[in-house]
């Protein structure tokens, strides 16, 4: 929760932490050879290749890698929701055909399907956000699908239908309270998957384009430098490492805390 606050916060008040513009080009940010400089007192984690505060662009880049992680996810999650709670509660012919829809989708390979979605659309923040949310609504839906015929076939749900209850109402007041601690645990699971391919498909060219800033494209604008500027590399993916990994360890405490059958193990 602490990487995660500090890495909100860097990206909140990015135009006051950092101390360059992420664009802005210097005269001295390249040695004479044209090669990128290495850290130092003025250019904290050195610059790239086109002599840009690598620094500065790791703080704005956080921003471009959480909005597009926290909208993907959000919508891909309120997706899942409903179509797994909308299947799992109708069934019959209508449920099944929804959840072969989704079988269907979650067939294909996921990154594959994110690149050609995302090769289709003309790469953008939004579009980037969107063709994420499209490839991950599937494995919360089959989730909240099986959960919501479980809880369904419970007593106290039978008693509303018994005392005339409307299908809104055992679905707001009954069924969907039970699935809040699931959809909350999968939302904070969710985000380390979407920044991640998030970074896959900037990397490959496909995601959210120069000069916008994100992690996924510090690395493929950098790739090249590997072998004689490594920290251009290796920062930023230091960067998503911590970032993923934290917000699973948020997941996976929030499912113990929030799961009876979890605690004490």
């Amino acid at each position: 929760m602490i990487v995660i606050f500090i890495i909100f916060a860097a990206a909140i008040f990015a135009p006051w932490l950092a101390p360059f513009s992420p664009n802005e080009q210097f005269k001295d940010g390249l040695t004479l050879q044209g090669a990128p400089i290495a850290p130092n007192s003025t250019y904290l984690f050195g610059t790239d290749l086109l002599g840009r505060d690598l620094f500065s662009r790791l703080i704005y880049g956080a921003r471009t890698s959480l909005i597009v992680g926290i909208l993907a996810n959000g919508v891909a999650v309120i997706l899942g929701t409903v179509v797994g709670l909308t299947a799992g509660y109708i069934r019959g012919r209508i449920g099944a055909a929804i959840m072969r829809i989704t079988d269907l989708m979650m067939a294909f390979p996921a990154l594959l399907l994110a690149i050609t979605l995302a090769a289709i659309f003309s790469p953008s923040l939004l579009i980037v956000a969107l063709v994420i949310a499209m490839v991950n609504w599937v494995q919360i839906a089959r989730v909240i699908y099986t959960q919501t015929i479980s809880i369904s076939e419970r007593e106290f749900v039978e008693a509303s239908r018994s005392l005339g209850a409307s299908n809104r109402r055992i679905l707001i007041k009954h069924i969907f309270p039970h699935l809040v601690p699931t959809v909350l645990v999968w939302a904070t699971l969710g985000i380390a998957t979407t920044v991640l391919l998030e970074a896959t498909l900037s990397f490959l060219g496909i995601g959210v384009r120069p000069p916008t800033p994100s992690w996924g494209n510090i690395i493929f604008e950098n790739q090249t430098y590997f072998a004689s500027a490594p920290w251009l590399v290796f920062i930023p993916g230091l960067a998503i490492i911590l970032l993923a990994l934290s917000f699973n360890l948020l997941g996976d405490a929030l499912r113990d805390e929030l799961d009876p059958t979890q605690k004490g193990r």
